[in-house]
């Protein structure tokens, strides 16, 4: 629906050639601003109506009475199970945050939703066979689990916007759900405001940078230059997929492309991490809510781990 949209407003209508540079920026741009905010729109509304459900201090409570494996273990598998991009988990981890869960677990479930969902690993498993798809969504719980513990070690609460605290302090100028129907829609109808309020312009600083690169570096040249065994081809691929925006099911084409054309299995896994954990748009929309100092740890613990499991892959195949 998105492609056709898009397809219909920029080669028809604005009469742009698909095979031209801005003609397939462009495109990426429409397309990504409908699906993503769509995604957003519905996904803060959801998530509304089940906080209003639930209040921050019982969301608390259960996390808090569990050992630390068991709550890393749910937001883990929270993750894996839930088919969303890296900008669509977004308001979920936002909500867990101003829940006052901690940041360790929040960023495992951050780190797993984008990178693992049963739609991918049956693709995966069509392109690179079984043992492959295995290995990759193995990793890739390695990675959201170990990350977390990671990003824990360091405390990066203290790196949280003030106005979260103030939330979690019941000093936040919110309204209070109540339990009724129209209750509930009203507060995620304030959370829809509220939320795409503070990061509609860091949405689209993300998708514009996203689709130029999308639009003017061709794959052909992606390919040519990550292809090879190099140690710096992962590296690479990793810095590369940053821009780009995209899920793990969707960047699945590109990566059989790259694997038709040579590119070694490890340099492809971690580009496709990298486009679907690491991609700018996420970084720009938690910025919202975490300060600089705690997305570039994020980003690093990111990016070492893509690394060593792209040149793991490499060395595997």
């Amino acid at each position: 629906m998105f492609e056709q949209l898009a397809s219909l407003l920029v080669y028809q209508w604005l009469a742009l050639s698909p095979e031209s540079h801005w003609g397939a920026a462009l495109h990426f741009f429409v397309m990504d601003v409908a699906k993503i905010f769509v995604l957003l729109l519905i996904v803060i509304y959801v998530m509304g109506l089940l906080r209003a459900l639930l209040s921050p201090e019982r969301v608390r409570e259960f996390v808090r009475g569990r050992p630390d494996w068991q709550a890393r273990g749910f937001a883990v598998t929270l993750g894996a199970v839930t088919p969303f991009c890296s900008c669509s988990s977004v308001p979920l981890f936002i909500g867990f945050v101003e829940a006052g869960i901690p940041l360790g677990v929040t960023f495992s479930f951050l780190i797993a939703s984008p990178m693992i969902n049963e739609v991918a690993a049956v693709i995966l498993v069509g392109i690179l066979g079984w043992k492959l798809a295995a290995l990759y969504v193995g990793a890739g719980l390695l990675v959201a689990w170990f990350g977390g513990i990671v990003m824990q070690s360091f405390k990066p609460e203290r790196w949280v916007e003030e106005y979260v605290w103030k939330i979690q302090m019941g000093q936040a100028d919110l309204p209070e759900p109540d339990r009724s129907f129209s209750g509930r829609h009203r507060y995620a109808v304030a959370e829809v405001k509220e939320i795409v309020g503070r990061i509609w312009k860091w949405v689209l600083l993300g998708i514009g940078v996203g689709a130029l690169f999308h639009g003017f570096v061709p794959e052909q040249w992606v390919s040519e230059n990550l292809g090879g065994d190099a140690w710096y081809t992962v590296p690479a691929a990793v810095l590369m997929g940053i821009p780009l925006y995209s899920n793990a099911t969707g960047v699945i084409p590109v990566a059989e492309a790259m694997l038709t054309k040579g590119v070694a299995v490890g340099t492809t896994l971690a580009l496709m991490m990298s486009v679907a954990a690491l991609s700018l748009p996420e970084m720009l929309i938690l910025r919202k809510v975490i300060k600089w100092q705690a997305l570039a740890l994020f980003a690093g613990v990111l990016a070492i781990a893509f690394t060593l499991v792209g040149w793991g892959f490499n060395v595997i195949t």
